[in-house]
């Protein structure tokens, strides 16, 4: 990474579509790397061919080397011996939970995955999602979901249905960028959903599951 990351000043440019036709050919995971420490907002994107087609972040150079390698290996000793990464239905996965886990989930959003905005392979079906989730509630599984939100008074997704008991909080994720191209102030909010198993561990139990909260919280801020 630290040699390829250095061969970019001449012309930075022009440099990373060239490491990006080599990756495309080669798939050399270390210009995978820099691919994703160069590209727009570290957002991997790909063709009907299945091409890395994202463009490179103008305004910076990507992250340093001596960073890159202070991250990686500060993640590795956080999960050497504690992870394990698997490549399953996520209903598999669920189904391997415990009742002392928590789980976290974060689905493809339902406003980005469909005939305009095909930013996944493909989304979850909303059912069957609702299913599982139910599922989860029936044996007391802790978990969290973030999953669409609203921009302006534009709402994304449908939203979980109440009969989950979910505790529904409004997470502020800043400017939108699309609605500032569009000459919009408008501030982007991300809905995460707490289980009713989880915020009984929290000692919190709201009445009102789908309240809009507008100030930004703190997930798991002690009860003042």
């Amino acid at each position: 990474y630290e040699a390829v990351w250095k061969e970019q000043y001449q012309d930075s440019i022009e440099h990373y579509y060239r490491i990006r036709d080599d990756f495309n050919r080669t798939q050399d995971p270390r210009l995978f790397l820099y691919l994703l420490a160069r590209c727009v907002k570290g957002a991997v994107r790909y063709n009907s061919d299945g091409l890395f087609n994202q463009s490179p972040d103008k305004r910076r150079r990507g992250t340093k080397p001596e960073t890159i390698r202070t991250n990686i290996m500060g993640v590795s000793r956080l999960l050497k011996g504690n992870a394990a990464f698997s490549s399953l239905d996520y209903t598999a996965v669920l189904a391997q939970a415990g009742i002392n886990d928590l789980i976290y989930m974060d689905p493809p959003y339902q406003g980005v995955c469909g005939d305009r905005d095909s930013r996944y392979l493909s989304g979850i079906a909303y059912g069957e999602f609702v299913s599982a989730l139910e599922k989860l509630n029936s044996r007391e599984i802790s978990y969290m979901v973030s999953y669409d939100g609203r921009r302006g008074d534009r709402i994304f997704g449908e939203l979980l249905p109440s009969s989950l008991e979910l505790t529904r909080i409004e997470l502020e994720a800043g400017r939108s960028s699309q609605a500032t191209l569009l000459g919009r102030d408008e501030i982007t909010y991300e809905s995460l959903y707490l289980s009713r198993a989880l915020t009984e561990k929290l000692n919190h139990k709201p009445t009102d599951h789908h309240r809009l909260h507008e100030q930004q919280y703190m997930l798991l801020e002690p009860n003042a």
